[in-house]
């Protein structure tokens, strides 16, 4: 996948019509698992909005001064209490909460000037450039839109 800016703001905004469009599900689609024993679509989309809102809160405030990123978050924690919440919450409103704040993070990255998406930071002991990091953001929707569109045959 190609990492410059256009390529990258192109897939947000693909991104929000895509789960918009899983408004259409039955209940019992939006609660199929994607695989045997593993997350149902609800939990997939849900648990992609927090980490959204981490980017959002935690990462870009940071990106282009000399501080220092924050910790992460625990994947495994975050993920568990992301699943648990969309097991319990109605189809439309994990797709509100996703598109809001995809929505943020979408205008909030249109911002960026081209110097800044070739800017390089360091995360851990990695140095990537800021397009490489949403790059990888977007490897990780691509893998569970394809896990969705698999088990639901879209």
């Amino acid at each position: 996948m190609l990492r410059d800016k256009k390529s990258i703001i192109k897939h947000y905004e693909h991104s929000l019509h895509w789960v918009k469009n899983l408004r259409n599900l039955t209940e019992e689609q939006w609660r199929m698992p994607i695989e045997s024993g593993k997350w149902s679509v609800a939990e997939v989309i849900g648990h992609l909005t927090p980490w959204d809102k981490f980017v959002l809160e935690q990462r870009i405030p940071y990106l282009f001064t000399n501080t220092s990123l924050p910790k992460g978050p625990d994947v495994t924690n975050m993920n568990t209490r992301a699943a648990e919440k969309s097991r319990e919450q109605q189809l439309e409103k994990t797709i509100i909460e996703f598109v809001l704040t995809r929505r943020q993070l979408l205008q909030t990255i249109q911002q960026f000037t081209d110097e800044q998406w070739q800017q390089s930071f360091n995360i851990g002991q990695s140095n990537i450039t800021v397009a490489d990091y949403f790059g990888g953001l977007i490897d990780h929707d691509l893998h569970h839109f394809s896990q969705i569109q698999s088990v639901l045959h879209v």
